[in-house]
Protein backbone atom coordinates (compact mmCIF):
# COMPACT_ATOMS: atom_id res chain seq x y z
CA UNK A 1 0.00 0.00 0.00
CA UNK A 2 1.20 3.58 -0.33
CA UNK A 3 1.47 5.53 2.76
CA UNK A 4 2.37 9.09 3.02
CA UNK A 5 3.60 9.92 6.93
CA UNK A 6 6.07 11.72 8.87
CA UNK A 7 9.13 10.43 9.90
CA UNK A 8 12.50 10.32 12.25
CA UNK A 9 15.97 9.00 10.65
CA UNK A 10 17.73 7.32 13.43
CA UNK A 11 20.38 5.51 11.48
CA UNK A 12 20.96 5.01 7.42
CA UNK A 13 23.61 2.68 5.72
CA UNK A 14 24.99 3.12 2.52
CA UNK A 15 24.06 0.30 -0.10
CA UNK A 16 25.15 -0.33 -3.41
CA UNK A 17 26.70 2.03 -5.42
CA UNK A 18 23.99 5.14 -5.28
CA UNK A 19 21.41 3.94 -2.49
CA UNK A 20 20.91 3.62 1.03
CA UNK A 21 19.16 1.41 3.69
CA UNK A 22 17.64 3.63 6.88
CA UNK A 23 16.07 3.03 9.96
CA UNK A 24 13.02 5.45 10.13
CA UNK A 25 10.44 5.89 13.04
CA UNK A 26 7.44 6.70 11.75
CA UNK A 27 4.07 8.74 12.72
CA UNK A 28 1.92 6.01 12.13
CA UNK A 29 3.54 2.89 11.78
CA UNK A 30 6.93 3.43 14.69
CA UNK A 31 9.93 2.10 13.42
CA UNK A 32 10.65 0.33 10.10
CA UNK A 33 13.41 -0.35 7.53
CA UNK A 34 12.90 1.51 3.93
CA UNK A 35 15.25 1.45 1.05
CA UNK A 36 15.73 4.62 -1.55
CA UNK A 37 17.54 4.23 -4.74
CA UNK A 38 20.02 6.77 -6.29
CA UNK A 39 20.08 8.99 -3.87
CA UNK A 40 23.60 9.45 -3.69
CA UNK A 41 24.37 10.70 -7.24
CA UNK A 42 24.38 14.28 -8.24
CA UNK A 43 21.28 14.45 -10.12
CA UNK A 44 19.35 12.70 -7.02
CA UNK A 45 15.42 13.16 -6.58
CA UNK A 46 15.60 12.80 -3.09
CA UNK A 47 18.13 14.88 -1.51
CA UNK A 48 20.63 12.38 0.43
CA UNK A 49 21.31 14.90 3.22
CA UNK A 50 17.73 14.33 4.33
CA UNK A 51 19.08 10.93 5.62
CA UNK A 52 21.26 12.03 8.74
CA UNK A 53 20.53 10.71 11.94
CA UNK A 54 17.41 12.14 13.80
CA UNK A 55 15.87 14.45 10.79
CA UNK A 56 12.72 15.22 10.60
CA UNK A 57 10.68 14.25 7.16
CA UNK A 58 7.93 13.65 5.34
CA UNK A 59 7.62 10.72 3.57
CA UNK A 60 5.92 8.69 0.85
CA UNK A 61 6.60 4.96 0.83
CA UNK A 62 5.23 1.86 -0.64
CA UNK A 63 4.33 0.08 2.48
CA UNK A 64 3.95 -3.69 3.55
CA UNK A 65 3.04 -4.84 7.11
CA UNK A 66 4.92 -8.10 7.07
CA UNK A 67 7.10 -8.25 9.90
CA UNK A 68 10.74 -7.36 8.43
CA UNK A 69 9.54 -6.34 5.18
CA UNK A 70 12.41 -3.47 3.45
CA UNK A 71 9.33 -0.65 2.08
CA UNK A 72 10.72 1.39 -0.94
CA UNK A 73 10.66 5.27 -0.27
CA UNK A 74 8.95 7.04 -3.35
CA UNK A 75 9.38 10.96 -2.09
CA UNK A 76 10.99 12.58 1.02
CA UNK A 77 11.11 15.76 2.32
CA UNK A 78 12.10 17.74 4.93
CA UNK A 79 9.14 18.20 7.07
CA UNK A 80 10.90 20.36 9.90
CA UNK A 81 14.22 22.26 9.14
CA UNK A 82 17.06 22.79 12.20
CA UNK A 83 18.51 25.83 11.96
CA UNK A 84 21.42 24.78 14.79
CA UNK A 85 22.03 21.19 15.15
CA UNK A 86 23.17 20.58 11.81
CA UNK A 87 25.84 23.39 12.19
CA UNK A 88 26.74 23.35 15.94
CA UNK A 89 29.36 20.84 16.80
CA UNK A 90 27.60 20.55 20.72
CA UNK A 91 23.84 20.31 19.37
CA UNK A 92 24.79 18.07 16.38
CA UNK A 93 26.33 15.84 19.02
CA UNK A 94 23.75 15.23 21.59
CA UNK A 95 21.37 14.95 18.30
CA UNK A 96 23.88 11.97 17.05
CA UNK A 97 24.12 10.36 20.87
CA UNK A 98 20.40 10.71 20.98
CA UNK A 99 19.66 9.27 17.81
CA UNK A 100 21.94 6.02 18.79
CA UNK A 101 20.21 5.78 22.01
CA UNK A 102 16.64 5.42 19.92
CA UNK A 103 18.06 2.88 17.34
CA UNK A 104 19.54 0.99 19.99
CA UNK A 105 16.23 0.56 22.41
CA UNK A 106 13.28 1.73 20.71
CA UNK A 107 11.60 -1.46 18.30
CA UNK A 108 8.23 -1.39 18.43
CA UNK A 109 6.80 -1.43 14.70
CA UNK A 110 3.10 -0.01 15.64
CA UNK A 111 1.88 3.37 16.14
CA UNK A 112 3.55 5.01 19.34
CA UNK A 113 2.33 9.26 18.59
CA UNK A 114 3.55 10.17 22.15
CA UNK A 115 6.69 8.40 21.93
CA UNK A 116 7.16 10.33 18.35
CA UNK A 117 5.74 13.47 19.88
CA UNK A 118 8.19 13.19 22.32
CA UNK A 119 10.96 13.09 20.22
CA UNK A 120 9.91 16.14 17.86
CA UNK A 121 9.92 18.02 21.14
CA UNK A 122 13.33 17.33 22.40
CA UNK A 123 14.68 17.95 18.86
CA UNK A 124 12.91 21.26 18.77
CA UNK A 125 14.21 22.37 22.04
CA UNK A 126 17.92 21.28 21.40
CA UNK A 127 17.65 23.05 18.18
CA UNK A 128 16.24 26.19 19.52
CA UNK A 129 17.01 26.67 22.88
CA UNK A 130 19.45 29.71 24.19
CA UNK A 131 20.89 27.61 26.86
CA UNK A 132 23.61 25.33 27.53
CA UNK A 133 22.60 22.05 25.93
CA UNK A 134 25.20 19.74 28.11
CA UNK A 135 22.46 18.32 30.57
CA UNK A 136 20.01 17.43 27.80
CA UNK A 137 21.27 14.02 26.71
CA UNK A 138 21.03 12.84 30.48
CA UNK A 139 17.36 14.25 31.24
CA UNK A 140 16.32 12.41 27.30
CA UNK A 141 17.70 9.14 28.43
CA UNK A 142 15.84 9.57 32.09
CA UNK A 143 12.56 10.76 30.74
CA UNK A 144 12.35 8.05 27.36
CA UNK A 145 12.96 4.89 30.06
CA UNK A 146 8.83 6.06 30.55
CA UNK A 147 8.01 4.58 26.97
CA UNK A 148 10.42 1.96 26.99
CA UNK A 149 8.73 0.14 30.68
CA UNK A 150 11.58 0.92 33.12
CA UNK A 151 11.15 4.44 34.37
CA UNK A 152 12.85 4.84 37.82
CA UNK A 153 9.51 4.34 40.82
CA UNK A 154 7.70 7.27 42.09
CA UNK A 155 9.80 9.63 43.84
CA UNK A 156 10.59 8.76 47.11
CA UNK A 157 8.41 10.83 49.83
CA UNK A 158 11.81 12.00 51.74
CA UNK A 159 14.70 13.57 50.57
CA UNK A 160 17.28 12.04 52.82
CA UNK A 161 20.53 10.00 51.27
CA UNK A 162 19.18 7.77 49.20
CA UNK A 163 20.44 5.16 46.66
CA UNK A 164 19.00 3.84 43.18
CA UNK A 165 19.28 0.57 42.31
CA UNK A 166 19.74 0.34 38.85
CA UNK A 167 18.64 -3.41 38.67
CA UNK A 168 14.87 -2.49 40.27
CA UNK A 169 14.96 0.80 39.47
CA UNK A 170 13.80 1.92 42.91
CA UNK A 171 14.93 4.14 45.23
CA UNK A 172 16.07 2.95 48.68
CA UNK A 173 18.04 4.69 51.94
CA UNK A 174 20.64 1.54 51.58
CA UNK A 175 22.60 0.46 49.42
CA UNK A 176 21.38 -2.65 47.39
CA UNK A 177 23.78 -6.15 47.84
CA UNK A 178 25.14 -6.02 44.34
CA UNK A 179 27.48 -3.44 41.92
CA UNK A 180 24.41 -1.77 40.84
CA UNK A 181 23.62 1.47 41.87
CA UNK A 182 24.57 4.93 42.21
CA UNK A 183 25.93 6.76 45.23
CA UNK A 184 23.44 9.30 47.38
CA UNK A 185 25.17 12.40 45.26
CA UNK A 186 24.52 10.88 42.19
CA UNK A 187 21.30 9.52 43.14
CA UNK A 188 20.19 13.62 43.92
CA UNK A 189 21.31 14.59 40.55
CA UNK A 190 19.45 12.02 39.03
CA UNK A 191 16.29 13.10 40.95
CA UNK A 192 17.10 16.61 39.95
CA UNK A 193 17.05 15.78 36.33
CA UNK A 194 13.19 13.78 36.84
CA UNK A 195 11.58 16.49 38.43
CA UNK A 196 13.32 18.72 35.78
CA UNK A 197 11.17 19.66 33.14
CA UNK A 198 13.25 19.83 29.86
CA UNK A 199 12.77 23.85 29.21
CA UNK A 200 15.14 24.00 32.72
CA UNK A 201 17.54 21.10 32.85
CA UNK A 202 20.37 22.97 31.96
CA UNK A 203 20.08 24.58 35.64
CA UNK A 204 21.30 21.48 36.92
CA UNK A 205 24.47 22.30 38.12
CA UNK A 206 26.87 19.29 37.34
CA UNK A 207 30.60 19.56 36.46
CA UNK A 208 32.25 17.84 33.41
CA UNK A 209 33.62 14.98 35.65
CA UNK A 210 30.04 14.03 37.38
CA UNK A 211 27.68 14.32 34.08
CA UNK A 212 30.28 11.65 32.73
CA UNK A 213 30.26 9.52 35.69
CA UNK A 214 26.21 9.90 35.59
CA UNK A 215 26.14 9.10 32.28
CA UNK A 216 27.75 5.66 32.44
CA UNK A 217 25.54 4.95 35.34
CA UNK A 218 22.62 5.50 33.12
CA UNK A 219 24.02 3.57 30.06
CA UNK A 220 24.05 0.68 32.85
CA UNK A 221 20.92 0.79 33.55
CA UNK A 222 19.46 0.54 30.04
CA UNK A 223 22.17 -1.92 29.25
CA UNK A 224 20.42 -4.20 32.53
CA UNK A 225 16.49 -3.62 31.22
CA UNK A 226 17.14 -3.58 27.85
CA UNK A 227 18.78 -6.74 25.95
CA UNK A 228 21.39 -6.40 23.62
CA UNK A 229 21.89 -2.87 24.83
CA UNK A 230 25.45 -2.21 24.41
CA UNK A 231 28.17 -1.05 22.55
CA UNK A 232 27.02 2.71 22.33
CA UNK A 233 29.76 4.26 20.48
CA UNK A 234 28.94 8.21 20.84
CA UNK A 235 29.48 8.98 24.50
CA UNK A 236 32.87 9.35 23.85
CA UNK A 237 32.23 12.05 20.69
CA UNK A 238 30.15 14.02 23.73
CA UNK A 239 33.04 14.08 26.07
CA UNK A 240 35.15 15.71 23.61
CA UNK A 241 33.07 18.10 22.60
CA UNK A 242 31.42 18.81 26.02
Amino acid sequence: MLLKTNGIVFRTIKYGETSVIADIFTEEKGLHTFIAGSVRTAKARIPYGLFQPMTAVEMVCYFREEEGALNRLKELRTAEVWSRIPFEIRRGAVALFMAEICRKSIHEAEENRELFDFLLENLRWLDNTPHPVANIHLHFMLALTGFLGFQPQAEPEEDGELFFDLKEGIFQPVPPPHAHYTEPEQTAQMLALLRSPLELCHEIPLSHPERKALLNKLLQFYQLHLPGFSDVHTPGILEMVM
